[in-house]
């Protein structure tokens, strides 16, 4: 926590104040604000938002700054989870270097709080977790890292998954993560008891990867709808991608999108150019919160994508086909504000009482900011400047 005065930029794009960062919380905003002692740094006018946020990655995935990946993987999921869970070392995918990479990427264009879902599995035990968890510590000062326990390759077949899953929460991961319970863990009741039975014992909200299309992906939803309501887990279950509300029958998935308001799911969507996916404007008047994320970047399933949640807010806008500004505006909530709030943060805003967790942005507004995608002028962690110009401040890349 540090204190910071910031002087002559715009919040949310509107009339020029500055903002006073106390303990690393805003304490004041205004025109014209003194501090006796407090650091000053110079905002030229820019624009200022919420922390970017990337809700949805892989950290202890990416090939990035490691010699090019040339993929020829059969183009299934279960082929790429099995390629990347048997393969990883002989590529050389070291856990702690390349979520460092990843993460200073991130923190360099604006990141302030990352989600990253982590393989847990027989093959490797919690290897990736350790990796990864050791990025969040050396980097605790420059962002924050909420780990997912993830069991990619599935815990139904694979026994033992559980067990590990459960050890990998005791020793830090925040949330519990699953993946397709009819489509890849074909046991739906099996993995579905084992993903909240985890979350109810140690505590954790629940992130779970939802790829199923069409009527199996809402099958599956409204088993997670009937877990949710059983336990009282409304607003602590979230649903990654959520292909299945991305499908032409729209009666159907607004029948799963009131269900999903009514339990306050949060939904979190990468955009992807491949897929269905859920129509963010669609699921803004339902009021359902939000989150975007990156997913993987340049790894073993693809060579797309970067680590910058300005680019992801594109990709999301162009998928989702927006052109108004109040559109693009919305695709740069969920990759900042909106997508901490999705995961439980409500403080991630510009007003006083706010966490002092800041971006910078050049443009005329935040539409412009945001298709114009410029270099971060100044990134702010809880009152501590983290990066300035697309350079991390204090961290070297490995």
């Amino acid at each position: 926590m540090a204190d910071l005065l910031i002087r002559n930029i715009r919040p949310m794009g509107g009339e020029p104040a500055d903002i006073l960062i106390r303990d690393g919380r805003i304490a004041e905003m205004g025109v014209g604000l003194e501090a006796e002692g407090v650091p000053v740094e110079e905002g030229r006018g820019h624009l200022v938002i919420p922390g970017l946020v990337d809700a949805h990655t892989h950290l202890d995935k990416t090939t990035w700054d490691m010699d090019w990946h040339a993929n020829d993987q059969v183009k299934t999921l279960r082929g790429r989870i099995d390629y990347e869970r048997e393969q990883r070392l002989e590529i050389g995918i070291d856990p702690a270097r390349q979520s460092m990479r990843h993460a200073l990427g991130l923190i360099a264009n604006g990141a302030t709080l990352i989600r990253s879902h982590v393989d847990i599995d027989t093959r490797h035990g919690l290897a990736m977790f350790e990796g990864v968890a050791a990025t969040r510590e050396a980097l605790r000062d420059h962002v924050e890292i909420e780990i997912v326990a993830f069991p990619q390759s599935g815990m139904m077949e694979r026994k033992g998954t559980v067990e590990l899953l459960d050890e990998a929460l005791t020793q830090g991961a925040e949330v519990v993560g699953g993946i397709d319970p009819c489509g890849f863990e074909r046991d739906p009741k099996g993995a579905l008891d084992a993903i909240f039975g985890l979350a109810q014992k140690h505590g954790k909200p629940i992130d779970i990867h939802l790829h199923e299309r069409g009527e199996l992906g809402a099958f599956s939803m409204e088993l997670i709808f009937e877990r949710t309501r059983a336990l009282g887990m409304q607003g602590k279950v979230g649903i990654s991608h959520a292909f299945a509300l991305g499908a032409p029958d729209w009666l159907r998935t607004q029948a799963l999108i009131d269900e999903i308001a009514a339990l306050d799911i949060p939904i979190f969507t990468t955009g992807a150019p491949s897929a269905e996916v859920p129509a963010i404007m669609r699921l803004k008047e339902a009021g359902i919160r939000m989150g975007g994320g990156c997913d993987g970047i340049r790894d073993t399933w693809g060579p797309w994508g970067l680590p910058d949640m300005l680019h992801r807010a594109e990709v999301i806008g162009m998928r989702n086909g927006l052109r108004c500004d109040f559109e693009l505006e919305h695709a740069l909530h969920i990759c900042s504000g909106g997508a901490a709030q999705a995961m439980g943060r409500d403080d991630y805003r510009i007003e006083t009482g706010g966490a002092g967790d800041l971006t910078l942005l050049q443009g005329q507004t935040l539409s412009h900011a945001l298709v114009q995608r410029l270099p971060r002028p100044l990134v702010v962690k809880a009152g501590r400047v983290t990066a300035r110009d697309g350079t991390v401040i204090g961290k070297d890349m490995p």
